[in-house]
């Protein structure tokens, strides 16, 4: 097939998503597809035209846009098949707020979380919130601009970390305990991961998911099988909560209980060569190769459904 491959663009995760493109983009061609790379952030305008003249458009996008689902409406417009969730499910999962609300809605444990905006008369105070809280930007990835707020005196100077990068601040109470994290690929759960941070490391940061001696990353994870398998389900539910195709990787926090508490869910999960998704898919049973086959033709399975509901 002729593809498109969509990386780069102008958010904080440009470089994760060039750094994934590589791995993908030979995956491509050693599956036969014809391969053609197009960054948004220096060729936006050509995206609907080759769009339009190509058979499928694999997404390596993080951020906006990307997972906001501009890129996927375009695609959508131009005919053109792809992978991942569609524009609104895109939007809602990518931002930490209205996915909160989603899981609330649906039953799903999340932490205790208010929304903070740099907008004149708007409250900088920490009300309703046990110490101590994480701070990170509502529509952003990778921990970029995240902190870990302890003291009160270090909420304001968090708050405008996330305010210089023309963000709203997500702010979610700490759940002391196990970092878990769970991807959805074709309807189903696979194998949990355990994320333990490197020595000194506060939390699972940008160094720990991308440096070469990052996080400890345990698969399948070592934990009771009764909470793998309420994180499974809990993927899975908040897969489909957000109306998600294809693929999803949710992030969780396990406390003192054993109860699961959903943090976050990625519509479009990195695949470069220390990426969580692939490292589960392996696990089960899949190389990296044939991932990204069935990522294809689990697009190409929604593209069809998308147009015969159109039809009607």
């Amino acid at each position: 097939m002729r593809m498109i491959l969509i990386a780069g663009g102008w958010s904080t995760e440009r470089a994760v998503s060039l750094s994934g493109a590589v791995g993908i983009g030979e995956a491509l061609k050693r599956l036969g597809h014809e391969v053609r790379q197009l960054d948004p952030a220096l060729e936006f305008e050509r995206i609907v035209p080759l769009a339009a003249e190509a058979d499928f458009a694999f997404l390596n996008l993080h951020g906006a846009p990307g997972e906001d689902g501009l890129i996927q409406a375009m695609l959508e417009e131009a005919g053109c098949p792809y992978q991942g969730g569609g524009p609104k499910a895109s939007f809602l999962a990518l931002n930490k707020a209205a996915a909160k609300a989603v899981y609330e809605r649906h039953g799903l444990r999340t932490p205790a979380w208010r929304l903070y905006t740099d907008v004149d008369g708007a409250s900088r105070e920490l009300s309703g919130l046990s110490l101590p809280v994480f701070v990170k930007p509502n529509a952003g990835g990778s921990s970029v601009g995240m902190s870990m707020v302890e003291r009160t005196e270090e909420f304001g100077p968090a708050l405008d970390k996330v305010f210089a990068l023309g963000e709203a601040a997500l702010v979610e109470t700490c759940v002391p305990g196990l970092e878990l994290t769970c991807a959805v690929l074709g309807g189903r759960p696979l194998p949990v991961i355990m994320i333990r941070p490197r020595p000194g490391s506060a939390f699972f940061d940008y160094a720990n998911k991308y440096d070469a001696d990052g996080a400890e990353e345990i698969c399948p994870a070592p934990v009771d099988g009764k909470i793998a398998a309420e994180v499974q389900a809990m993927s899975l539910a908040a897969h489909k909560a957000l109306g998600i195709d294809g693929y999803s990787r949710s992030d969780f926090m396990i406390d003192a209980g054993g109860h699961a508490h959903i943090l976050e869910t990625n519509t479009l999960p990195g695949m470069t060569a220390t990426s969580l998704l692939p490292r589960a898919a392996r696990v089960a049973g899949m190389d990296f190769d044939a991932l990204v086959a069935e990522l294809i033709r689990l697009g190409l399975e929604a593209h069809a459904a998308r147009a015969a509901k159109a039809g009607k």
